[in-house]
């Protein structure tokens, strides 16, 4: 019997507006239509769309907004004003609004919303004509032209903010950079804390980390975030680390992007085959936490599949976003009740957020 699974990290409006695809239709059909296009070395191995998520019973998921700003000079990709960054989120919201409207998704920002989805998905028998839900999120607050802005998009229905994504944001710093929040980062977690927005902690770097929850007393979770012990990345978190967020009450969300999985990947070239990297990792990151927590409450999912990679750079055992589904069978082996199944590919994920929520 299939589980419903809360995955706490997917990019559909980025997938959607800037590599084409109609998330509405079959990931083989958008496959096929990308085949012999080279723009990206995703291009034709997707692996998520919103029938896939039916079939795999993803039915609750964290939904990106993402538009990075660049100062001159950068050598990352991203827009050259915070302003049309802005705009940017803007249109990628408009998607997931055209998604709502279609009947495809549907938008949770409280309890109420929460609670329904997770009933009207767990009691269906049949999930190929149900919306997918999803909760906003923000990969970077570089789009926050100043701290009036972030009101507006908690207005729309942001309820998680991750205030850098790779390099030197506006905020903080992030993967492969180094420095801390400043003024500006302080400001933005002050209102942060003030609206109940969720602090993804996912992707500051060491310093920006450690200052952010210092200053921080909201919630916080990190939705899409692998262990240090197995791949030593400054992306990834230290046991240190993972002990701070488990002692706040945080969730962290195993993901699925190859290099984040075992040492020594280099993009373009290993391909999942010549390795083995398989969901066997993934359940190892899932596990380590649960080993340093010495519970299954603070682990889940944040696949980040089709996160600028598809499946050249996914376990070899994954084909499509519906092989989530294998994830329960290969905790059953490790051990694990069904009970701390459900904790981690859903409950936590859902428990967190009801916490949250019903605060207010």
């Amino acid at each position: 019997m299939t589980k419903l699974i809360f995955d706490a990290h997917l990019d559909l409006s980025m997938n959607a507006l800037e590599w084409n695809r109609d998330l509405t239709r079959e990931v083989v059909l958008l496959r096929e239509r990308e085949k012999g296009q080279s723009d990206k070395p995703d291009r034709g191995k997707g692996t998520v769309s919103l029938p896939e998520m039916r079939k795999g019973k993803v039915g609750i998921c964290v939904a990106t907004l993402i538009a990075r700003y660049v100062a001159p000079g950068s050598l990352l990709p991203g827009w050259h004003s915070p302003e049309q960054a802005w705009a940017q989120t803007q249109g990628q919201l408009a998607w997931y609004k055209a998604m709502e409207a279609k009947g495809e998704m549907v938008q949770i920002k409280n309890s109420a919303s929460l609670k329904k989805q997770v009933k009207q998905w767990e009691k269906a028998g049949d999930t190929s004509g149900l919306p997918v839900g999803y909760i906003l999120s923000l990969e970077g607050a570089d789009s926050i032209i100043d701290l009036s802005y972030l009101e507006k998009a908690y207005a729309s229905g942001l309820r998680a903010l991750g205030p850098a994504h790779y390099g030197p944001g506006v905020y903080a710093y992030g993967t492969d950079s180094e420095g801390g929040i400043g003024t500006k980062g302080r400001e933005l977690l002050k209102e942060m804390e003030r609206l109940n927005i969720i602090l993804d902690a996912t992707q500051l770097c060491d310093k920006s980390f450690w200052e952010s929850l210092d200053h921080f007393s909201g919630p916080v979770w990190a939705s899409h975030n692998n262990a240090r012990k197995f791949v030593p990345h400054n992306r990834q978190y230290s046991d240190d680390q993972i002990k701070v967020l488990i002692n706040r009450g945080a969730v962290i969300g195993a993901a699925m992007d190859a290099w984040m999985l075992i040492p020594g990947w280099e993009r373009g070239k290993t391909q999942p085959g010549q390795t083995g990297v398989s969901l066997q990792q993934v359940a190892d990151n899932i596990d380590h936490v649960c080993q340093l927590a010495g519970n299954s409450l603070h682990a889940g999912l944040g696949t980040d599949l089709d996160g600028g990679f598809g499946k050249e750079q996914c376990p070899v055992d994954l084909d499509t976003i519906a092989d989530l589904q294998k994830v329960p069978a290969l905790l059953r082996q490790r051990g694990y009740k069904e009970e701390d199944i459900e904790n981690i590919i859903s409950g936590n994920w859902i428990s967190f957020l009801l916490r949250v929520w019903e605060k207010n």
